[in-house]
């Protein structure tokens, strides 16, 4: 899919025909979805930009991340998308030549659609492509923000979970486990996108009228970063937690078994005396012989457990 936006007056328009490239005059914003090869080809061929090629656009090397070449700027970032509970991971191309911006994307990301209502709503404020890419950033940087948001409730949620619930099972850990990786992927994609604003914030080409604006979005990026220790630090220490309560329970069942097994010892030992087969064994040859040793041996292991209670131990 193919999305043109251009001023006509101070109005901005739409056009989905990437063959009008060519014809349109003061294009803003070039919106590239999953483009055909013969698409590709034929906006870089009319607009004289380089596309990366998806696995180049993917690199986390930073000559890969952010250049500049020819009065146009490349800057490629990571947009998450929550599925399924999940956070996947979809990269992004900006390219801004002649003040048009250029996105190449293969997700449908609602970072986007809502830039595209912004346009709709405030056709005057949207002038260059620099706009565009200043609105982007920004939406990303609230919608990344609500993520995180969701994440934290999350985790007061576990917290509480955790609270009432004296017995933490094993599923519970690994529900931990897998918010620790979506706070690690939140945290991933904002430094992403600090050090590329930080680029742009230090090249040439980008607007010196809108190098404010990046630099209240790289603050808004240093909160949300520390937002997200924060969580990752919650999430953390409840694993910690919960690591103890399986650890305690454990150590509580062993100490039963041992408890027990100490307390059968004496009947262990009295019947192996008993059992014996010698003539000169007290009682051997009585009639209440067995049940005295059946007394004998309960008595002990009574004894035994009245010692561990008044101990505390059971």
């Amino acid at each position: 899919m193919i999305r043109i936006f251009y001023k006509n007056g101070n109005a901005v328009m739409k056009d989905t025909n990437v063959r009008h490239l060519s014809m349109l005059e003061n294009i803003i914003w070039v919106d590239m979805q999953s483009p055909l090869p013969e698409e590709e080809e034929f906006i870089e061929t009319t607009s004289g930009i380089s596309i990366q090629t998806p696995q180049e656009i993917a690199e986390i090397e930073s000559s890969s991340r952010y250049f500049e070449r020819n009065n146009e700027i490349t800057a490629n970032s990571n947009f998450l998308k929550l599925e399924d509970g999940k956070f996947n991971k979809y990269p992004v191309s900006f390219i801004i030549k002649n003040t048009v911006l250029y996105t190449y994307r293969q997700a449908d990301l609602s970072s986007f659609a809502d830039v595209v209502r912004k346009i709709k709503a405030n056709n005057e404020i949207f002038n260059s492509g620099f706009d565009v890419m200043m609105s982007i950033q920004e939406t990303r940087i609230d919608v990344d923000a609500d993520m995180i948001e969701r994440v934290s409730h999350e985790i007061s949620d576990f917290s509480k979970t955790l609270n009432k619930d004296q017995n933490p099972s094993r599923e519970l850990l690994l529900d931990i486990t897998v918010l620790q990786e979506n706070t690690m992927m939140l945290r991933e994609s904002i430094i992403d996108k600090q050090r590329v604003l930080s680029y742009l914030l230090k090249s040439y080409n980008f607007a010196e009228d809108k190098k404010e604006r990046l630099r209240i979005v790289l603050k808004d990026i240093s909160s949300l970063i520390e937002y997200s220790a924060f969580n990752f630090e919650r999430l953390e220490y409840l694993q910690e937690t919960i690591t103890g309560l399986i650890n305690l329970e454990q150590n509580r069942i062993m100490k039963r078994f041992t408890v027990f097994s100490i307390a059968f010892l004496p009947p262990t030992l009295i019947s192996g005396i008993f059992g014996m087969n010698f003539q000169i064994i007290p009682m051997a040859d009585a009639n209440w012989g067995f049940v005295f040793s059946l007394l004998f041996m309960l008595s002990a292991s009574g004894s035994v457990l009245i010692y561990f209670k008044r101990k505390g131990w059971i």
